[in-house]
């Protein structure tokens, strides 16, 4: 893992996990790298001061790479979560009837979400229709 000093057009400063010194370049290129401050896409490198590695240090670094990964993979969630709910049309507490409509042919089919009981997600499953639960992320509670 490479870790580059970061710093947004606003002069936010932080850290980036790459795997390779290319992986920091493409997440620039698409757009994916955002300032965890103000969520500015314009990201460069900043200076940083080399580190020598001592066995400590090796441990420290594993246990920041694996909360990097775990922010990364909370990031890919939270697009995905984005592009389904952005893609879909909400339909409330008539998310079971609706489901059954399309699933039965009764009206053309989208993308729907909306919320259902465990009974009725579990009536869903049992007649073959395909749900899925999207999951509460911390800032949808807040």
């Amino acid at each position: 893992m490479i870790r580059y000093s970061l710093i947004c057009e606003n002069a936010h400063e932080f850290e980036g996990w790459f795997s390779e010194s290319a992986d920091f370049d493409r997440q620039v290129a698409s757009g994916f790298l955002t300032c965890p401050v103000c969520n500015s896409a314009s990201v460069s490198k900043s200076l940083m001061a080399p580190s020598v590695s001592t066995a400590r240090k090796k441990e420290e670094m594993q246990t920041v790479a694996m909360d990097a990964a775990r922010r990364e993979a909370f990031v890919k969630l939270k697009e995905a979560i984005a592009t389904i709910k952005a893609n879909s049309e909400d339909v409330g507490t008539r998310f079971p009837e609706e489901a059954r409509k399309i699933h039965y042919g009764e009206v053309d089919a989208r993308g729907i979400i909306g919320q259902a009981t465990p009974d009725e997600a579990q009536s869903l499953v049992e007649e073959g229709i395909e749900i899925a639960a999207l999951p509460i992320l911390p800032e949808d509670v807040n």
